[in-house]
This record gives structure tokens, sequence and C-alpha cells, in this order.
């Protein structure tokens, strides 16, 4: 796959997403995606992910965050197309 065969996105996701695992579920799905990028908790209690790699994937990615993880209580998932971070695998970031 070549570099523009790929998608990437900026998720703000809101609701109970703190303190429920969402970080750890959104790396290890986005992991077993290939996807690449990143996720972090922000001070407002949500919690932004940014996610790059084949279309399909992310797609798959945006669905699975409208549920997260059982604990999870998700209200909202905003999506905006984003910059491609590379091929960085997927990590957590600090709180911003």
């Amino acid at each position: 796959m070549t570099d523009s065969q790929r998608r990437a996105v900026r998720l703000i996701i809101q609701g109970r997403v703190q303190g429920v695992w969402f970080r750890g579920w959104t790396v290890d799905m986005a992991t077993s995606l290939g996807l690449d990028g990143w996720v972090r908790n922000r001070r407002d209690g949500s919690v932004e992910a940014l996610a790059a790699g084949p279309p399909e994937a992310v797609e798959q990615l945006i669905q699975a965050c409208h549920t997260g993880p059982s604990m999870a209580h998700v209200l909202d998932v905003d999506v905006r197309d984003a910059a491609d971070p590379g091929r960085t695998g997927f990590h957590q970031e600090t709180t911003a």
C-alpha cells in the first residue's frame, strides 16, 4: 500500500471514556487493525485519537469507538480528516 492509499482521521470521543480502559482498548484495537497513530486523554474528559492506515481499517476503528470497551458509555464520536503521522505504530500519549 502506498501512502496515497492511506486515510488519516482525528477522533474526539465523548461520554464516560476516561477511567474505563478506553486508551488501552484503543491501542489494542488499532494495533490489531494495523493502524498507526496515538490516543490520549484530554483535560475536558474526552479521549482524542489520531489513526491512519488502510481506509477500511480506519473505518472499523471509527465504528468500534462508537461503543468502546465494556465499561465505557460513548455519547459522541467526532471524526475529522487529519494529516497522516506516518508509519509510527500505535501508542498512548500523555494527556493534552
